[in-house]
């Protein structure tokens, strides 16, 4: 978009401060539409621009799903204890509903007087007026972008109503943009499956293939000839262990194809949305700015953080929350649920727990798990925000020892 278009009738426009911020404001949202930052975070510097320029005490952002309720929600000027208080996201009705369908701006005194009013829930904040403006894309209504409660006398104007269009304008194309990844993205795993059943056949399954063959001849010798039979059971053995380390030779090659599309924190966001929405609980994210990962390390701590999560949808019946940071010299993932808990001294089966733990030894790190029964279950990966040499992180591996 032209950022002449932020410029405003003579009678209307700011003084030179209140342009400059204009300026500043847009550019701030160009920056971050045209940066590698995930499609969340370009929309919550675009709904809190907004809501600073109009200068409304509260903003949102919504882009709607196929089933009556929203991809992506973002709000400004609530903070995370209010949130959950109002509780589940809103579903596609009452005067949200008006701007998806109509497409068109939408500008009241106060909402609570229309007839298309919905109502909220106890906890969410009262709205007088209230400023719509749909997010449009070649025809198609892409979202829309709220504002509510001017905090200066006379509700909104046809300025603010100009300025939210605008950033409205440059969320449709962060959404788009978002699109277009999303299909790369499903393009890269389709050409990354090609690839993989290429290295398991070449690699793993002419190998798997003589193990069976031998396992026949080994059944049939065990009574004919038992000192045959030994020694085609230590081949198999070997042709075992060859196969394995073969497989986890590819395994080790395959980087996420997500990653290389939405980054780290895009891809974190968008598996916990999926794994959430799957088994209808909210997966709460949240990524502090991070010095560059190397591959290796963005692999382990995104595997890791998908295993550590369908555990914790699965198993656990809580809320699941997950924070990466920076700690001094150390990156850490945490992922925590406030569900049933289970013994960590007792034997497990399944839940991943040794493949997470050599995961993270590949890379230098460390895996603690805290749970108790009753209290919930915390995993815990810390390792060094600089890459370590491949000797000493097999060290650590080995010093892991077992599940």
């Amino acid at each position: 978009m032209d950022m002449g278009q932020a410029q405003l009738p003579a009678g209307d426009r700011p003084d030179g401060a209140g342009q400059d911020e204009i300026f500043e404001r847009v550019s701030e949202v160009v920056l971050a539409v045209a940066s590698q930052l995930s499609v969340r975070d370009v929309l919550q510097v675009i709904v809190r621009s907004a809501r600073s320029l109009a200068g409304a005490r509260y903003a949102a952002l919504g882009v709607p799903d196929d089933a009556g309720a929203f991809a992506e929600f973002v709000v400004d000027g609530l903070d995370a204890s209010e949130q959950a208080a109002i509780g589940p996201l809103p579903r596609q009705h009452g005067m949200l509903g008006v701007v998806l369908r109509e497409g068109k701006p939408v500008r009241l005194a106060d909402i609570r007087t229309d007839p298309r009013f919905w109502g909220w829930p106890a906890a969410h904040p009262v709205l007088t007026d209230v400023l719509g403006v749909p997010i449009c894309q070649g025809g198609e209504i892409l979202g829309f972008i709220f504002a509510a409660c001017k905090t200066e006398p006379g509700g909104f104007t046809d300025r603010d109503e100009r300025l939210v269009s605008l950033f409205a304008a440059h969320a449709a194309i962060a959404l788009t943009n978002a699109r277009l990844y999303e299909r790369g993205r499903e393009l890269s795993v389709l050409q990354e499956r090609g690839r993989l059943a290429r290295d398991l056949h070449d690699a793993v399954s002419q190998k798997l293939f003589s193990v069976r063959a031998k396992a026949r001849a080994s059944a049939i010798l065990v009574r004919r000839d038992p000192a045959r039979a030994i020694e085609e059971i230590d081949s198999i053995a070997a042709l075992a262990g060859e196969a394995h380390a073969e497989l986890r030779a590819v395994i080790d090659g395959l980087a996420p194809p997500e990653l290389a599309a939405g980054g780290l924190a895009g891809s974190l966001r968008g598996y916990a949305a999926l794994a959430g929405r799957t088994y209808g609980t909210d997966v709460v994210v949240r990524v502090d700015d991070l010095p560059g990962l190397d591959a290796p390390r963005q692999t382990a701590v995104y595997r890791i953080a998908q295993e550590a999560i369908g555990n914790a949808l699965r198993h656990s019946g809580g809320a699941v929350s997950v924070c990466l940071s920076r700690r001094q010299r150390s990156i850490v993932l945490e992922v925590s649920d406030a569900g049933r808990g289970f013994d960590v001294t007792a034997p497990q089966q399944g839940l991943g727990l040794a493949s997470m733990r050599e995961r993270a030894g590949s890379v230098g790190g460390t895996l603690k798990i805290t749970s108790v029964p009753g209290t919930g279950t915390k995993v815990r990966l810390t390792l060094p925000a600089a890459p370590v040499s491949r000797a000493r992180s097999a060290g650590l591996a080995s010093e892991l020892g077992p599940a």
